[in-house]
């Protein structure tokens, strides 16, 4: 855990009958090239073969049960209290990481001790077979746009992108400030409700790297209960005192999103940035990309 160079990566997969797309999961965690990584398997008593495909791993594997459990954050809750890394995520039994991921990961959070949180600008998405069929720049994230409304999508207001849960890793340090916990009441938005927490305590930074993907398949819950995911979202966005963004305001920015596109690795003049900032028009971000021969973290700004 107290390895310096090679920071140990917690991981916890919940997983319930997902045997079809499992052994790739489990293999984008267990093959990347990184020596200090915890695993964490949480199966709740499947019945397809999927216990085979853990048992086939288990000397990579630091814990692993199958049992009846409350759903799949109680697994994600229960998997991280048998964890001990300084760095942590969760990836969902059909989904997977890219091969360069934690490498990447821990050599952003060593090189930048104020990162607390970061996830890719460059978010993947993978198809039924496990293709990569899609990439998409989101630009950055910025506090004052997450309580805006502009990381849930699926509404009338403006919004630009949703927050990958699947891209996005986290220190130690901040789980335990915002509670130590996802919030097992909620059926599906559990996601949100934690990057609604992590924002009272820290900024979130984007790399622009490609780190993890969510993989798009007819038995997911999304593609069951994507408005009822929203519905959810929205109660949490409010709760945590989100006010978006109105009819008007919400063209002006389409407006301005289609005319400036995204500037976050492109910077504006000071004056200009200052200003946009101060009024609410533009969004500062801040970015790691890797220039030269060594990370640095670049300023932009979103609409």
């Amino acid at each position: 855990m107290g390895n310096q160079k090679f920071p140990r990566i917690s991981v916890v997969t919940p997983s319930y009958n997902q045997a079809r797309f499992l052994e790739e999961c489990i293999s984008s965690v267990v093959n990347q090239n990184y020596p200090n990584i915890e695993y964490v398997i949480i199966d709740g008593e499947s019945n397809d073969g999927s216990v085979d495909i853990i048992c086939k791993h288990k000397d990579r594997i630091a814990y692993w049960i199958s049992e009846p459990d409350e759903g799949q954050y109680d697994a994600i809750n229960k998997g991280f209290r048998k964890t001990t890394g300084e760095i942590m995520s969760w990836l969902n039994a059909d989904d997977k990481y890219t091969p360069w991921a934690f490498s990447v990961v821990a050599d952003v959070f060593r090189t930048f001790p104020e990162v607390e949180w970061l996830t890719s600008v460059y978010p993947l998405s993978f198809n039924e077979k496990g293709q990569a069929v899609g990439c998409l720049y989101t630009g950055g994230f910025n506090r004052r746009s997450f309580f805006r409304g502009a990381n849930l999508g699926g509404k009338s207001w403006y919004s630009r992108t949703r927050i990958q849960q699947e891209s996005t890793f986290w220190r130690r340090s901040l789980w335990e400030r915002a509670g130590g916990y996802v919030d097992a009441s909620l059926r599906l938005a559990a996601d949100f409700e934690l990057w609604a927490r992590f924002y009272q305590h820290s900024d979130l930074y984007g790399v622009a790297a490609l780190l993890g993907g969510f993989r798009s398949h007819k038995h997911q819950k999304t593609a069951f209960y994507m408005n009822e995911y929203l519905t959810e979202a929205e109660r949490v966005f409010r709760r945590y005192g989100g006010r978006p963004y109105g009819k008007l305001e919400s063209t002006l920015r389409r407006v301005l999103l289609y005319g400036l596109g995204y500037r976050s690795l492109r910077g504006l003049p000071n004056p200009l940035a200052s200003l946009s900032s101060r009024l609410g028009i533009l969004y500062p971000v801040k970015v790691c990309i890797y220039e030269g021969l060594n990370w640095k973290i670049v300023t932009g700004y979103i609409s």
